[in-house]
């Protein structure tokens, strides 16, 4: 029997990258060392870190015609991620981001460019097919929407047995007060540094500590907190952690928090404990940090 797929729902960008030695400084004038164009976005990033471990994957995003949609979708093909459940938009165009990468530090400054693409709708969830996934990720993004698509995925496992059920993991990065109603949802949800530090906390393991009663009953709540490493909090009360693993340059941040959710994604899919999960995203996104871009991290 063919392995069930793990499905990615969330934001595809273009990503145009400049590398430059030194940040610029308000008006002036500097060469990049370097530009490209590169996909980019969460889910996008995960697809790719999922198909490069050797997973078989899906994204289910927005997309709209042009000359950008098909740098996105070939690069996508490139990586065997499948498009089934990818939605072509009428209107709006797919989102660009100026990335600035300071080649000393490896650090990016990000300016995003929204273009009125409309996300996936719960109406387009419901022409997912729910039986050929083992695992549906979600980029927390319209998440009255998505609460919909989660309600969808907890009915379908209600009448499944333990062995057919679809395992959740939600993604909450922004600090937007629309999408917390996404902590009481997913079996794993995972919590930004930036939006556990709005919420006042200083550290992941009082992030974990401080939310953990906003997850449903049996979840795990997973926070990734850079060069300090990763922490995990489940419903036996033990706080798990994994140092991080910095390469031996740091060469390009951009995509480490995705590369991170992926490979703790594929490892839990593998049926390995969420302290090994932990510790394999950590590397996984510690290697990420030493390659411009992802190819290369296996």
């Amino acid at each position: 029997m063919e392995e069930k797929q793990i499905l990615c729902v969330g934001l595809v960008v273009l990503d145009i990258i400049n590398v430059v030695d030194k940040y610029p400084e308000e008006d002036t004038d500097r060469r990049c060392l370097s530009q490209r164009w590169q996909r980019g976005g969460n889910a996008s990033n995960s697809c790719t870190v999922l198909s490069l471990l050797g997973a078989r994957c899906a994204f289910m995003g927005s997309l709209a015609p042009g000359h950008v949609a098909d740098f996105v979708l070939d690069d996508l093909r490139r990586h065997s991620v499948d498009l089934q459940y990818a939605v072509l938009q009428t209107e709006g165009s797919i989102p660009t981001s100026t990335v600035i990468i300071n080649e000393a530090s490896g650090s990016r400054t990000i300016l995003h460019a929204y273009r009125n693409l409309p996300d996936v709708s719960a109406k387009d969830f419901e022409k997912v097919d729910l039986t050929r996934f083992k695992w549906i990720h979600i980029e927390g993004r319209n998440a009255s929407e998505q609460v919909k698509m989660l309600q969808r995925i907890e009915e379908y496992n209600a009448r499944q047995p333990l062995a057919q059920k679809v395992r959740v993991s939600v993604e909450i990065e922004k600090p937007r007060e629309e999408l917390f109603q996404l902590f009481s949802h997913g079996e794993v949800v995972f919590v930004s540094k930036d939006v556990a530090k709005h919420l006042g906390f200083q550290s992941a393991a009082e992030a974990l500590r401080g939310l953990y009663s906003r997850v449903r009953k049996g979840a795990t709540l997973v926070c990734a907190w850079a060069e300090e490493g990763a922490d995990a909090l489940g419903p036996d009360g033990q706080l798990l952690h994994s140092d991080a693993f910095p390469p031996p340059r740091v060469v390009d941040t951009l995509g480490a928090g995705d590369t991170f959710n992926a490979s703790v994604i594929f490892s839990l899919s593998k049926g390995h404990s969420m302290q090994e999960a932990l510790r394999f995203g950590c590397q996984v996104a510690g290697k990420k940090c030493g390659l411009q871009g992802f190819d290369g991290i296996v």
